[in-house]
């Protein structure tokens, strides 16, 4: 039990020894709150898609109409009318797009507006777990510094040792100056974890695009799930919510929609125009009015229109065949992550219930033998060590699992944590997000 306590008054070091006292505690939420509101690649996007919906009400409307107004037949250098022809015109000119022409732009500009949003979130949501990345790496860098901390002053303890020993006449001055040794090697390993820990800081403040002392509290581990959801369930689940997946849905409407709009292209639009035309004579003005149908012809149909029919069909191919990639991409990747989150649970509990006991009573055992001349010093040495080891091993395997979570959590598009459900601002992907 007491090998135990020891432990966890190590993991509770490695929150408090880098981060100056005045600093609160960093919380994962409190991340995410900060990347929802100043991620700038989530910005980008989102108003990348702001621009997408915009373009919807334009593809529902007709091309403007033109108007021309002409002096026909002035006299120069005088510029007046010709008496017998001249006239001022005015001649309005519209086109009809063919019935279903409209439709059918309407349709791909809000398939790809539904993209672009889809898009938004998935960036977000990639944001979001860049930031998480960073967070766990630099709680796994903060524990290191504490577990090096604390190795030094245990070393400091047993070079105590073997100088008592020496002094009396029962050790050797080789174990002291070993024991000198260890615990420079030690204050080398704090410096270089301590400047793995200002590194992971700096990757997290840029991830949450806010100075470093926004970020610079110590990180605190959140309280993972007791039990893991079924892969077929998060399979589920990503097929239905994953952003990336929604936006490969919606290019294949719009590649469908596309389509359908290159099928009427062979059928030329209707052009309907009105015009009319005054001129003084001595009787008074003549007025006069004209109406003008007309239609372009598709005279090079074979190398245009039907040339646009296959460029259309074939990117609704590549749509198609980039959503089954998608798809396939995110059923392997989820196969992967709940693999390495499964063994590191595993690992972790055997590493709490099981090798860090048992590492920590081997370690006092063979620091009363040397003392008793059983075990020479080298013995203490490669004990100590290896608990060290175990116990920074544990803080990888804990910040592994917080990796493997906030992975899943961006492949479904949804919180798996309880604790951060309230701070995530990104929606489910598709016709509703924004």
């Amino acid at each position: 039990m007491l090998l135990l306590q020891g432990t966890q008054s190590v993991l509770a070091n490695a929150q408090a020894a880098p981060t100056p006292a005045a600093a609160p505690p960093l919380r994962l939420d409190s991340v995410y709150a900060l990347v929802a509101a100043r991620s700038p690649r989530a910005q980008a996007a989102v108003a990348l898609a702001r621009a997408a919906q915009a373009r919807v009400a334009g593809a529902s409307r007709p091309p403007d109409p033109d108007v021309q107004l002409g002096f026909m037949n002035y006299t120069l250098p005088s510029v007046k009318p010709d008496p017998a022809l001249g006239m001022t015109q005015l001649q309005v000119m519209q086109m009809v797009p063919l019935p279903g022409k409209l439709s059918a732009a309407v349709s791909a500009a809000r398939a790809r507006a539904d993209a672009a949003r889809a898009r938004a979130t998935d960036a977000a949501w990639e944001a979001r777990s860049a930031a998480a990345m960073a967070y766990y790496e630099r709680y796994e860098a903060a524990g290191s510094v504490a577990i090096a901390r604390q190795t030094r002053r245990l070393l400091e303890d047993v070079a105590e040792v073997a100088s008592a020993m020496y002094r009396v006449g029962d050790g050797r001055q080789a174990d002291v100056l070993r024991a000198r040794v260890e615990i420079a090697r030690m204050d080398e390993e704090v410096v270089r974890m301590g400047a793995m820990l200002a590194g992971a800081t700096a990757r997290l403040a840029a991830a949450a695009d806010s100075p470093p002392d926004a970020v610079a509290g110590a990180s605190v581990l959140p309280a993972f799930p007791d039990t893991l959801p079924a892969l077929e369930t998060l399979e589920s689940l990503a097929f239905e919510t994953r952003p990336m997946l929604a936006a490969g849905a919606a290019d294949v409407r719009a590649a469908s929609a596309d389509a359908r709009l290159a099928r009427r292209e062979l059928w030329p639009d209707l052009q309907v125009g009105v015009q009319y035309g005054q001129r003084r004579m001595e009787m008074g003005v003549d007025r006069m009015g004209s109406l003008m149908i007309g239609a372009s012809l598709p005279i090079f149909a074979r190398s245009r229109q039907l040339q646009m029919r296959e460029e259309t069909a074939a990117m609704h191919q590549m749509a198609e065949a980039e959503l089954t990639a998608m798809r396939a991409e995110t059923r392997s990747r989820l196969g992967e992550v709940f693999a390495t989150l499964a063994s590191t649970r595993r690992l972790r509990e055997l590493y709490r219930a099981t090798v860090l006991p048992q590492a920590d009573a081997a370690t006092m055992s063979a620091l009363a033998s040397y003392r008793s001349g059983a075990v020479d010093f080298m013995t203490v040495i490669d004990n100590q060590m290896g608990v060290n080891r175990y116990r920074q091993e544990l803080f990888t395997l804990d910040a592994a699992e917080g990796r493997a979570w906030a992975e899943l959590e961006m492949l479904v598009g949804r919180p798996l944590l309880p604790q951060t459900n309230s701070a995530s601002a990104f929606p489910r992907a598709g016709r509703g997000a924004p």
